[in-house]
């Protein structure tokens, strides 16, 4: 236990944020991740804390703070540094992975010039992997998306935090393509119980499919240990093996190391359309022949409920109308994420339907798209417009369905990339496993 003598000040929580931005006085305290079937270390996860006996402490007070104070991506950019500069400075070593988190609401947001030494020490000398959540990508797709690109390109890896902890926490999983899927402690603490035999059966599937590593959270006791194995986790954090401390660590070395990396969708810059025919034949038909596939996709996402996303691309506003709009909103009560692309379209075309006006030179203008996402199917309708003139349904496309997972993921996350912030919607700060 730290000895250190509490700081205590009298200024209130901005002046305690401020001092402790200004003065470098956040902690990184870390927690470890073992190998189940061989209890060695590979890895901890970091973990932020003001200063010790203040206010501003314990995580959840400090973002808290932070946002009331409009400087989260400061608060959240200055802890990222201080977990690279531990692990740096006092531990762990290589090859020991150092899990970092990210902030929801910084995402997006550049390193600060003063964070930019630590980042390429870290760069050349660490193994990290950065912890995002699935709310992360409901409420910014397009800065997320941005950002999980950048963290490859640096070489770290992508976890995929809290799985279990929301209802939609199985939906976005595909777009992230995770290195490292983690288990919400709630799993881990109510199995056996069979509402989690759906999310396990996702995460098993996803793992086989990309290769990825699981991690349970919140394991306490061999019983939870057990729970863990049953689920499919091959690695586990909690307080069985060590709560949360502050450095210096012990230098052991791993006797297994995490996964291989899971190889990224990389959608090149294209259109929906322009990903589709890289691997198929577009044919020609009417729109009258294609409404009927396409109301079938989005029946397939109302079935699929709340791990399904639905993306849907109208050319113009004028295209989605009132009946569509109220196939959406209904959709949209009970999916992950609902979007609607075209022209004028406004911010919320819908209750619950996220929009996305496009720009007048903006090449989906011409594409016509219906795309189904969730753990267990994905779906597509690709079309692009001849531009033919008369009645509007004998209007002529060329067009392709596909059911192929990762054109339909490369596709798909080409229009996710278009996607706004919600202002609505926030994530909390990470918080300890038990």
């Amino acid at each position: 236990m730290s000895t250190t003598t509490p700081h205590l000040t009298s200024a209130g929580p901005d002046g305690q944020l401020d001092e402790l931005l200004r003065d470098g006085g956040l902690r990184s305290v870390l927690q470890p991740i073992v190998d189940l079937d061989s209890d060695s270390l590979v890895g901890y996860e970091a973990l932020s804390r003001g200063h010790e006996g203040s206010p501003l402490e314990q995580p959840a007070a400090l973002f808290a703070a932070a946002r009331a104070a409009g400087r989260t991506s400061e608060l959240d950019w200055a802890c990222r540094a201080t977990a690279l500069r531990t692990a740096l400075e006092e531990g762990p070593y290589p090859p020991l992975t150092l899990f970092v988190n990210v902030e929801p609401d910084a995402m997006g947001t550049p390193c600060p010039p003063a964070f930019r030494d630590v980042l390429e020490r870290a760069r050349a000398d660490l193994s990290v992997v950065v912890e995002v959540t699935e709310r992360a990508l409901v409420a910014r797709p397009a800065e997320v998306i941005a950002d999980v690109d950048w963290f490859r390109d640096l070489g770290w890896g992508i976890a995929l935090d809290d799985i279990g902890a929301t209802r939609h926490s199985l939906a976005l999983m595909p777009f992230l393509r995770p290195d490292v899927l983690k288990l919400d402690l709630n799993l881990v603490h109510a199995w056996p119980a069979e509402w989690i035999a759906r999310i396990v059966n996702a995460v098993r599937a996803e793992a086989e499919r990309t290769g990825a590593a699981v991690i349970a959270e919140g394991i306490e006791g061999e019983q939870h240990t057990g729970a863990a194995v049953a689920m499919g986790a091959r690695y586990g954090q909690g307080w069985r093996f060590g709560h949360p401390q502050p450095p210096p660590l012990p230098a052991l070395a791993a006797l297994s190391e995490l996964g291989d990396r899971t190889a990224a969708i990389d959608p090149s810059g294209l259109t929906p359309v322009e990903v589709i025919e890289r691997n198929r034949e577009l044919r020609v038909t009417s729109k009258e022949n294609l409404l009927a596939i396409s109301h079938h996709l989005e029946n397939e996402a109302k079935a699929l409920g709340e791990t399904a996303v639905l993306l849907g691309t109208f050319q113009t506003s004028d295209h989605f109308t009132p009946d569509t709009g109220r196939r959406y909103e209904e959709i949209a009560q009970s999916a992950a994420l609902v979007a609607a692309f075209g022209a004028g379209m406004g911010v919320e075309p819908a209750p619950g339907v996220r929009g996305a006006a496009l720009a007048d030179n903006d090449d989906l203008l011409g594409e016509w798209v219906v795309a189904v996402v969730s753990p267990h199917l994905v779906g597509m309708l690709a079309a692009r417009d001849l531009g033919d003139g008369g009645r509007d349904r004998n209007r002529r496309f060329e067009f392709a369905v596909t059911y192929d997972r990762d054109d339909v993921l490369a596709a798909a996350t080409t229009l996710l990339t278009r996607v706004a912030a919600d202002p609505e919607r926030r994530d909390s700060p990470h918080l300890d496993s038990g």
